[in-house]
């Protein structure tokens, strides 16, 4: 419900874990409040902000759900492609056409199951009337398998006008290395669901024509520069190893031949971090955070964090700041250390908000605004 207001103030005294609050050693960079949008939703997982005011958010139990003037629409949208709940895998990310106002035209990504295994999917459609039509699957990576892991699911559309859609490894690192195969990487279509003539990979007789990177393990957030335009995106890593890359076409991020993580049981995974031909992440976190969701500040609230990279963290239950000069860190800031929920999607509001997230059976949707 709008207007259900927690001092930022008051998240860091609630805190039972007093020394991540220490090593921060100073206050919080601007005085803020979190406001509960919506609450009731259930491990939402993407936020999607209409033209007419209005939110749409996937929940990663299959449905689709509008907020309008604050309040959840009780009625999921009808429409929604057929999907499965399992592990990791459910209803994903979502995206707005360039031209949604319109022609209404957004895409969905979700994980599939047939007799074949499960897999990555993205369809497109068009949402009317609280209902999506003419749904069409125009993504689906290949091969399937039985793991309900690693499906990643974030999208992206730059000013290049293509579609950008990260697969995970799905729990299978050699998958990453493996230019058959759709997993482990990023991959570039029109928004038609065809192969783009550019494509990094045509020439490749080994590679699948969407391939655009490789070596990615379990892209969780995918944002857009809002100078440059690049796609910016961060990798989900194992124990440590998270990182913060630039999507470049070509490129090969290296997992799992090289990583600043370690295998969850605590056996090396690789003893290399570096190797010619691979890129190198322009920021990593050792130990894990689990980062989801990513957004760049645009807004005038907080100048002093404008053009600030924000990460929500699963596993640390934080919101992260960057600050950056060009494409190198120089400062970190942990936000919301004593806010105890995962933080799934963080994203940039048209009402200059940030807004949050959150991942839980009782998820809610949070705006940061100044305190008051």
């Amino acid at each position: 419900m709008l207007g259900s207001r927690l001092s930022v103030m008051a998240a860091v005294a609630l805190t039972l874990l007093p020394l991540a609050c220490a090593a921060q050693n100073r206050a919080p960079s601007a005085d803020f409040e979190l406001e509960t949008v919506a609450r009731g939703l259930e491990h939402p997982w993407a936020i999607a902000f209409l033209p007419d005011g209005h939110q749409l958010v996937t929940e990663r139990a299959g449905r689709l759900r509008v907020i309008e003037d604050g309040e959840l629409v009780e009625q999921p949208v009808s429409g929604v492609p057929e999907l499965v709940v399992s592990g990791q895998g459910g209803l994903l990310d979502l995206q707005l056409h360039p031209d949604f106002k319109q022609n209404r035209v957004l895409f969905l990504s979700y994980a599939h199951r047939n007799g074949a295994g499960m897999t990555t999917r993205v369809a497109r459609g068009e949402y009317r009337d609280r209902r999506l039509h003419n749904v069409t699957v125009i993504f689906e990576a290949e091969p399937r398998s039985s793991t309900s892991r690693h499906f990643a699911g974030r999208m992206a559309i730059p000013d290049d006008g293509y579609l950008y859609i990260a697969v995970g490894d799905r729990g299978r690192k050699d998958r990453a290395q493996d230019f058959s195969d759709d997993a482990g990487g990023v991959h570039r279509i029109t928004l038609q669901g065809e192969v783009p003539d550019d494509n990094p990979f045509l020439d490749r007789e080994d590679a699948s024509p969407t391939l655009y990177t490789k070596g990615n393990r379990n892209i969780q957030g995918m944002t857009l520069h809002p100078e440059t335009g690049a796609i910016w995106s961060h990798e989900h890593g194992p124990r440590g190893g998270d990182e913060i890359n630039i999507i470049e076409a070509g490129t090969n991020y290296g997992w799992p031949e090289i990583t600043y993580g370690i295998d969850y049981s605590g056996v090396p995974i690789t003893d290399r971090t570096r190797k010619e031909g691979m890129a190198q992440p322009l920021h990593y976190w050792d130990p894990s955070i689990a980062p989801s969701g990513m957004a760049f500040y645009t807004g005038d609230d907080f100048p002093q964090w404008r053009g600030d990279l924000f990460v929500g963290a699963l596993k640390m239950r934080k919101l992260v700041r960057l600050e950056f000069d060009g494409t190198e860190v120089t400062n970190e800031e942990d936000l919301l250390t004593g806010f105890d929920e995962r933080i799934r999607d963080v994203a940039m509001g048209p009402d200059g908000h940030l807004w949050l997230l959150t991942d839980a059976p009782d998820g809610r949707v949070i705006r940061i605004v100044p305190a008051q």
